[in-house]
């Protein structure tokens, strides 16, 4: 039988070396845990908040994200296509996202905040109404993306074909919208 942890606060655990424990997780709050190169896989984290952890290469086969934070969260190659897609919720703030994917993955209304999303792949997710708050996404993959209704408008770097992607009331701000022309070889200056 798994364990069940509620309200729990786990501080300064190196989860790569001590195995955490496989369970459901609601509420809890991870606090400078190190995660990196461990498995999360058939976990369940529900309402849960990671601060200044390390997920670096975690691996997430089927782990459950139902309504979780991660501020100031190292993430660097993290497969969340790979997490169990029910109820899957989550939001990043101040984290560094580089070389993850979200492929595939339905995540409408995600939050990102000054996140670094260089080269994270976002090939034929759907991120409708999510935003894009001050967030670098330099060589960010879109392609076949539903990116309706989603906000661009301080987001950076990037680089969007409209041609084959859903912007449907997407928001761009005069300064960005430059990024939807780079398929077309159009430079403007300013």
């Amino acid at each position: 039988m798994d364990d069940f942890f509620d309200s729990e606060t786990f501080s300064k655990i190196d989860f790569s070396k001590t195995k955490i424990k496989k369970g459901e997780y609601d509420s809890c709050t991870f606090s400078n845990c190190n995660f990196e190169n461990t498995h999360l896989s058939n976990i369940q984290f529900l309402e849960c908040e990671f601060i200044d952890c390390n997920f670096s290469n975690t691996i997430v086969t089927n782990t459950a994200f139902k309504e979780v934070s991660f501020i100031k969260c190292k993430m660097i190659g993290v497969k969340f296509n790979e997490c169990n897609p029910f109820l899957l919720q989550f939001r990043f703030t101040d984290c560094q996202l580089t070389f993850s994917s979200f492929y595939q993955l339905k995540i409408p209304k995600t939050l990102f905040v000054n996140c670094n999303l260089e080269e994270v792949d976002f090939t034929e997710a759907t991120l409708t109404n999510a935003i894009f708050d001050t967030c670098d996404l330099k060589k960010a993959i879109f392609e076949d993306t539903i990116l309706e209704k989603s906000d661009f408008k301080t987001a950076f770097n990037f680089s969007i074909n409209p041609e084959n992607n859903k912007l449907k009331g997407a928001k761009f701000s005069k300064e960005n919208v430059i990024g939807l022309l780079h398929k077309y070889n159009i430079f403007v200056e300013v």
